[in-house]
């Protein structure tokens, strides 16, 4: 069983984290990765997420631990305590990947692999059809992702499951079962127990099919989203849609723009959206009444305002603003930043900078859709809702957490959770400090 791994050119000495649970399919990217380290002598990390769904999640966790141990592969656990979501599987899956996020930057690895295979590509094209969405998420994951500072590799996309458990029977891998896969009142369960196996009857490499089916819509929406992205700058402003603008581009291209704004703004439920939505988005803008709100999942409302159409968080709390900063600025949050001439300490409350690495005036102001921090002793960038996630910021506080920026909009510090690189330790060259409190 040659993976894509096998001719994936890996460079000395990369820094490599497996996102694995201790299922059959990780467990055998594992054996194969062990193999592959003494060739490219591979820093291996394993990240592993206990769900803590089942009692069998501690053996589970135990286990790997010690696999790791056994193999001086370094590892890195997490234990979720609570779930906040109706949704078990959408938030796991957003916990897992944060998680594994904060380990490939911790390491500064340049690939995160996960096990993801043919049947799973199957199996999420399916469901992506049956509830409906655009040709970029009818086109299921991507074998290669670029992210900001690494790659998402699924080497296994070529293969199926019944090949991953005949790799393991072959090499002897050992790996845990997780009964609830069996159970129907999943989705997933159910397309894989019936559906998948219908169509391996009428194809045994309808895998491959699929992934063919993915590529060709992953072309197709390339060329679609250059066309949506030059719509955008006009008929987008500020966030906003100028419906008189929106009405004269084709309607696919409106559907592409809303679909655009749907993902930025919901980005970690995104699965609470569908067709139906969509639709709904549309009727709302083409309806000859100037003011409506429709709202949406997630207390989020849609609304038409005359010329403008635009998403917002449905609570009376949401504001906005913008200071440009001096010395001395009081939040909305109720917090302040001012500017101090000397301070001890290094947490998050305290912010060094040297003016001539920015450029001032400083500016405090609410986050916007896609901010993006690069933060400090880290290679890359990190999008700001994804630091809000993973700190557990309340959406009503993000809405008014403060961000400061430089005068070319580079985000210098995010008060009282995470610094930037522009950031200075005491013993460094600065001449501003910056409190939060």
């Amino acid at each position: 069983m040659n993976t894509e791994l096998d001719n994936f050119h890996f460079k000395e000495n990369d820094t490599i984290v497996l996102g694995c649970s201790s299922g059959p399919d990780s467990m055998a990217l594992f054996h194969m990765l062990l193999k592959l380290r003494e060739k490219y002598k591979l820093n291996l990390i394993c990240a592993h997420v206990n769900h803590n769904m089942r009692k069998q999640s501690a053996e589970e966790y135990a286990f790997l631990e010690k696999y790791c141990d056994t193999h001086n592969v370094a590892f890195e656990g997490m234990i979720i305590k609570e779930y906040g979501d109706d949704n078990f599987h959408n938030e796991a899956r957003n916990i897992r990947y944060h998680f594994f996020e904060d380990i490939v930057l911790k390491y500064d690895a340049k690939y995160l692999i996960t096990a993801h295979h043919g049947d799973d590509l199957v199996e999420t094209i399916l469901m992506r059809i049956s509830r409906g969405s655009n040709l970029q998420g009818y086109s299921g994951f991507h074998e290669i992702v670029d992210m900001d500072s690494y790659k998402i590799i699924r080497p296994l996309i070529n293969f199926t499951k019944e090949e991953i458990l005949e790799y393991d029977k072959k090499n002897k891998v050992p790996y845990y079962i997780d009964e609830s896969n069996n159970q129907d009142k999943y989705t997933r369960n159910r397309y894989r127990k019936y559906i998948l196996p219908f169509l391996k009857e009428e194809n045994k490499d309808i895998h491959l099919k699929f992934l063919k089916f993915s590529r060709n819509l992953t072309d197709a929406y390339k060329f679609i989203e250059q066309q949506r992205n030059k719509a955008m700058k006009k008929v987008i402003e500020k966030e906003r849609v100028k419906i008189d603008e929106f009405l004269k581009i084709d309607e696919y291209l409106q559907r592409e723009i809303l679909y655009y704004l749907v993902s930025e703004y919901y980005q970690d439920d995104l699965l609470l959206i569908n067709d139906r939505h969509i639709d709904l988005m549309l009727d709302t803008i083409n309806r000859k009444k100037s003011n409506i709100t429709l709202d949406m999942p997630n207390d989020v409302c849609a609304i038409k305002s005359y010329n403008e159409f635009y998403l917002k968080r449905n609570t009376e709390d949401i504001n906005e603003y913008e200071i440009q900063f001096d010395t001395f600025a009081s939040l909305p949050n109720h917090h302040t930043i001012e500017k101090v001439d000397e301070i001890e300490g290094n947490s998050n409350n305290i912010c060094r900078l040297n003016s001539e690495e920015i450029t001032l005036p400083l500016t405090i102001r609410t986050r916007n859709i896609g901010d993006k921090i690069a933060v400090k002793g880290l290679n890359g960038t990190k999008k700001v809702k994804d630091i809000f996630i993973d700190k557990k910021i309340p959406i009503i506080k993000r809405e008014l957490w403060p961000i400061v920026t430089d005068a070319k909009g580079n985000i210098v510090w995010i008060p009282g959770i995470k610094k930037s690189k522009f950031d200075k330790k005491k013993q460094e060259t600065y001449d501003i400090i910056l409190k939060y409190k």
